[in-house]
């Protein structure tokens, strides 16, 4: 496990921009850190207004870095492919902002130590990554557009990245990841991966089929989204977790069928049940287990009302305490 002095070395990174409501968010996710690592740094990623405002509210000692964001990096592309720019700690574990984090951190820093770069993610993406979401995806299919971007960029395989958590450790490889990623989101027209904001409410693009590709490029190894017992991050969705109203206890129900897992995707509750029964006659389509993943995260878009609903009661708790 890693040691009191090698902890002073790594350190949680966080990144605010746009509406207040992102900060909060911030720090909300940065608190429920505090719950199990009182030992690492925190850093915060933020425009000076941002950091005007973490003082106006009084939360000045609660990041140990606040570090300005320039306005090129404020973008989901603008920071995720320039993570070099910005490695405040010798190890840096890159987070999202809408998770809460459920157990002790410590073995995941000690599985992560030997790697440069990683991401959580898989070792092969599934066709809707990076894709139309919809029935659209059937012409990728029929016209193997896939396989055909696959061939065109000299790669046998496609990662499928998660970045809600990112780790880097080495300055020149988090360049190289990013060079490359650069490189292949200017080439989009040259694959099958669409505009991330042509889906419903999205308005920023997606860094993620590129990133994935420049690591599949590199070799590179990405950390197991989906590890068992071991996961590092799973999805809140709701029915399939159990937990007190302050996520201080949470488990998460794990299919071990991954084609059943992928399911858990369907917004309509009824639905989403109602074909996980359908499949219940295939082997093992219905084995699971309840699972305390390290991180808890509200990515699924029906979804962040759950989270809002959390962050907006929880720093009301956290400001009259702070």
């Amino acid at each position: 496990m890693s040691t009191n002095s090698s902890k002073h070395n790594q350190g949680y990174v966080f990144a605010s921009y746009g509406k207040e409501k992102y900060l909060r968010d911030a720090i909300v996710a940065a608190s429920t850190i505090r719950r199990y690592d009182k030992e690492r740094q925190i850093a915060i990623l933020c425009p000076n207004e941002h950091k005007q405002i973490i003082s106006d509210w009084g939360f000045e000692s609660f990041f140990e870095k606040i570090i300005e964001l320039k306005e090129e990096n404020r973008s989901i592309v603008g920071l995720k492919h320039n993570l070099h720019k910005y490695m405040p700690f010798e190890r840096n574990m890159y987070l999202d902002s809408d998770m809460i984090w459920c157990r002790n951190p410590d073995t995941l820093w000690h599985i992560l130590e030997p790697y440069p770069y990683t991401i959580t993610g898989q070792e092969s993406a599934d066709i809707f990554y990076g894709a139309p979401k919809g029935i659209g995806v059937l012409k990728d299919v029929i016209f193997r557009r896939r396989q055909r971007t696959l061939r065109r960029f000299n790669l046998s395989y496609l990662y499928r990245v998660q970045t809600g958590i990112m780790y880097a450790a080495d300055y020149e490889t988090t360049k190289e990841v990013e060079r490359l990623a650069g490189e292949y989101l200017s080439k989009q027209s040259e694959t099958h991966f669409v505009s991330r904001k042509l889906e419903k409410g999205r308005t920023l693009e997606s860094c993620e089929w590129s990133l994935g590709m420049a690591m599949s490029k590199m070799n590179l190894y990405v950390h197991p989204w989906f590890n068992g017992l071991e996961s590092p991050q799973l999805d809140y969705i709701h029915g399939m977790i159990k937990h007190d109203e302050d996520f201080n206890s949470v488990s998460v129900k794990y299919y071990c069928n991954p084609f059943i897992h992928s399911l858990r995707g369907i917004e309509n509750t009824r639905l989403r049940n109602f074909i996980i029964a359908a499949f219940g006659l295939l082997p093992r389509s219905q084995d699971h287990m309840w699972v305390t993943p390290y991180v808890l995260h509200f990515g699924w878009g029906h979804q962040k009302p759950y989270w809002n609903a959390f962050s907006e009661r929880h720093f009301s708790k956290i400001k009259k305490t702070n």
